[in-house]
């Protein structure tokens, strides 16, 4: 059975950090791409960030330079650090794996930015 549990997520004063993490299960998770997605309310779910099978990463350029992406494969896991957050990055942050055909997503962890 594939599960991607997503954690760390809360209540950060603009400025501050998170770091996400995803642990997976049930797929050959060093073969998977491995991406982060966000939602906020009545607005679609964008990719944030992404990580290769070979650690080859891209980010969305509203997280450049904040954002970073990482992935243990010892551990079946991913992260997402993220630093200087904004108020504009509340959302719903959601985990994604693929290993062809396959897509597979978390349930999410919400990030709220506010003073």
């Amino acid at each position: 059975q594939v599960q991607l549990v997503e954690s760390g997520g809360g209540l950060v004063q603009p400025g501050g950090s998170l770091r996400l993490s995803c642990a997976a299960s049930g797929f050959t998770f060093s073969s998977s791409y491995m991406s982060w997605y966000r939602q906020a309310p009545g607005k679609q779910r964008d990719l944030v960030a992404a990580i290769t099978s070979g650690g080859n990463t891209n980010y969305a350029d509203s997280v450049k330079g904040r954002f970073a992406i990482s992935r243990d494969n010892a551990k079946n896991a991913v992260y997402l650090q993220m630093n200087s957050l904004k108020p504009e990055d509340t959302a719903v942050y959601y985990c994604n794996g693929r290993v062809a055909p396959y897509s597979y997503w978390g349930q999410g962890t919400q990030v709220t930015v506010s003073s």
